[in-house]
């Protein structure tokens, strides 16, 4: 397991998720305008807290919860997909 996966892991556990993945996609950003550090991450967690949430409002509960990660200069960008596993499961 990559430690940019446990750490992002780690601080997702507030919400319970019931399924998470994780991609480093960095590699496909080599050399990108703009990012002075930090790598390219694209994320999917299944939990019940994002009942009845909107899909802008559960990506900013995401970041806040990586927020460190991201005034770091840990993570550059991320790719999110957040949803209930009513609608990931069905």
């Amino acid at each position: 397991m990559s430690n940019m996966r446990q750490m992002i892991e780690e601080r997702l556990l507030a919400l319970e998720p019931e399924f998470f993945d994780f991609e480093d996609e960095s590699h496909l950003h080599a050399g990108h305008a703009g990012n002075k550090g930090g790598g390219h991450y694209a994320i999917l967690v299944v939990s019940n807290a994002f009942e009845n949430i909107g899909r802008l409002e559960r990506q900013r509960m995401i970041k806040q919860l990586l927020q460190d990660l991201f005034s770091d200069g840990l993570i550059h960008a991320l790719s999110i997909k957040a949803t209930t596993p009513d609608e990931y499961f069905h």
